[in-house]
């Protein structure tokens, strides 16, 4: 995830050249049989997302039968000295997640390489993958802002976006025995039900940030709207790929052809995905009528999508207030730890008030406020 700055926030303090060097060795490990093993054009990324390291690099090799010439990416878990997004990064559960998705759906996602935890390679755990070229809707500037591929494109194209995206979250949901299949998924924070334990987890994740100087009295009192207004209902648990939203979807002709950031992974309602994926507009729509541009006020409106889920599913999205709430409450912690990664990194200065971090600040005050 991002923040909506005006210019590409940095990630990491690895130096592109030394990443190099340890990819070839590792490698050429790796492929323990193959010759002229060669790593170049190591690069970060100014694309979308804001937790894992992404590392783009090309790689050539020949095993004696087949000459290779592969456009990779490396996603590696962030040095513990540049202010990780999360508590924990599962690189070998992200990995595996996506190798699943990829064996049992069609749902379109990087095909996965190679998983690696031991640590000599580059320090921190990290996997690869093929890199597929398309187009991210942008978060830097925001694509509500104007300007852009979706923004500028015909209603219709916006609109079979918005539906291939839901249909892409519905076939997520249609994988059966979910439960098993991506136990390893499971939080690591208990609770009765799997809402109770995302929940538990995600106070767990509020409290790293908080107590590294993150206090908001808006988040603390989002999470006790959250306990007063709970759902009587909850769907059974369905692999939730957590992070849906728009700019973790590479699209060609306006349809996803790879799903990215699964660090957010995880097993719960359907309505966590769906949610996520409206609130997640919600929060670039309120950013660009503060400013008084138009934005995109009829795309992924609420009811279109949860109209579209049901068309894929036969389920009817339920108790969305609550769960948009909930997506809102977990930007406004990304927004904060996002916040004080450019203040360690000394692209803003840390500000008396930490909620001055939390972009969605007056989304989620007006959600809690209507609720």
């Amino acid at each position: 995830m991002t923040t909506p700055a005006s210019t590409p926030m940095r990630r990491s303090s690895r130096d592109p050249d030394v990443l190099r060097s340890r990819l070839e060795t590792w490698l050429a490990r790796r492929l323990a049989n193959a010759t002229d093993v060669a790593v170049s054009d190591v690069k970060g990324t100014d694309a979308n997302g804001m937790s894992s390291d992404t590392v783009l690099f090309h790689a050539t090799w020949n095993d004696g039968v087949t000459a290779y010439d592969e456009d990779l990416v490396a996603r590696v878990a962030p040095d513990a000295d540049d202010v990780p997004v999360f508590p924990r990064y599962d690189m070998p559960g992200q990995f595996e997640a996506i190798r699943l998705v990829h064996e049992l759906t069609d749902v379109p996602v990087p095909t996965p390489r190679w998983c690696e935890t031991d640590l000599r390679a580059l320090g921190a755990p990290f996997f690869v993958m093929d890199r597929v070229d398309g187009e991210v809707p942008p978060d830097v500037l925001p694509y509500t802002f104007g300007g852009n591929w979706l923004f500028d494109a015909p209603a219709a194209n916006q609109r079979r976006l918005q539906d291939t995206t839901v249909d892409a979250i519905a076939a997520l949901h249609a994988i059966d025995d979910a439960t098993k299949r991506f136990e390893f998924l499971e939080r690591e924070v208990g609770g009765e039900t799997h809402l109770r334990r995302h929940v538990a987890n995600t106070r767990a994740w509020y409290a790293m940030v908080r107590n590294a100087g993150g206090v908001s009295p808006l988040v603390d009192r989002a999470f006790a709207w959250l306990d007063a207004h709970w759902p009587a209902h909850e769907s059974p648990p369905v692999l939730s790929w957590g992070d849906s939203r728009i700019g973790n979807v590479i699209y060609r002709d306006f349809a996803p052809a790879a799903l990215l950031d699964w660090e957010m992974a995880g097993l719960g309602p359907r309505e966590l995905d769906v949610a996520w994926l409206i609130c997640g507009h919600l929060v670039f729509q309120d950013l660009a009528e503060s400013l008084g541009l138009p934005g995109m006020p009829d795309f992924l409106r609420a009811a279109d999508v949860s109209e579209r889920y049901d068309a894929q599913t036969s389920y009817e999205p339920r108790d969305l207030d609550f769960f948009i709430v909930y997506a809102a409450v977990q930007w406004a912690v990304v927004f904060l730890r996002t916040g004080q990664r450019q203040a360690h990194f000394g692209e803003r200065e840390q500000p008396a008030d930490p909620e001055e971090f939390i972009y969605c600040r007056a989304l989620l005050e007006r959600l809690l406020d209507n609720g």
